[in-house]
């Protein structure tokens, strides 16, 4: 098979893409994009290598009882105030996922569409 070059800018899109969705893994995300895993993979190391971040290994899953829906117990409120931040948070950046693939995709659509030659 051979090898494929992505643009600069797909593959910050598809970088972005994968950093903001909660929850995402690189096999989610790679099959979306019509990507390898392992390509998606090196792209988001080299990015955050680029940015002085830490490899953080893999990515937590597990939902907790405010990511489910269920409000944490009768504790601080101050406490509860920061689990909603963070479901708005999580909120916002699943919001933001159709719409950044959409983006990706036209971009690859028209990339593909100016390499035909026949």
């Amino acid at each position: 098979m051979a090898m494929k070059d992505y643009s600069d800018e797909f593959k910050a899109d598809a970088v972005a893409l994968y950093e903001s969705t909660p929850g995402a893994t690189y096999k989610d995300i790679a099959a979306d994009l019509g990507i390898n895993r392992a390509t998606l993979r090196e792209w988001v190391l080299r990015d955050r290598e680029r940015r002085g971040i830490a490899p953080t290994g893999l990515r937590t899953g597990g939902t907790t009882a405010a990511r489910a829906g269920h409000p944490a117990g009768s504790g601080d409120p101050e406490m509860r105030i920061r689990q909603l931040e963070a479901r708005v948070a999580e909120l916002e950046a699943s919001e933001r996922k159709p719409a950044t693939e959409r983006d990706i995709l036209r971009r690859a659509a028209k990339y593909s569409a100016g390499e035909t030659n026949w």
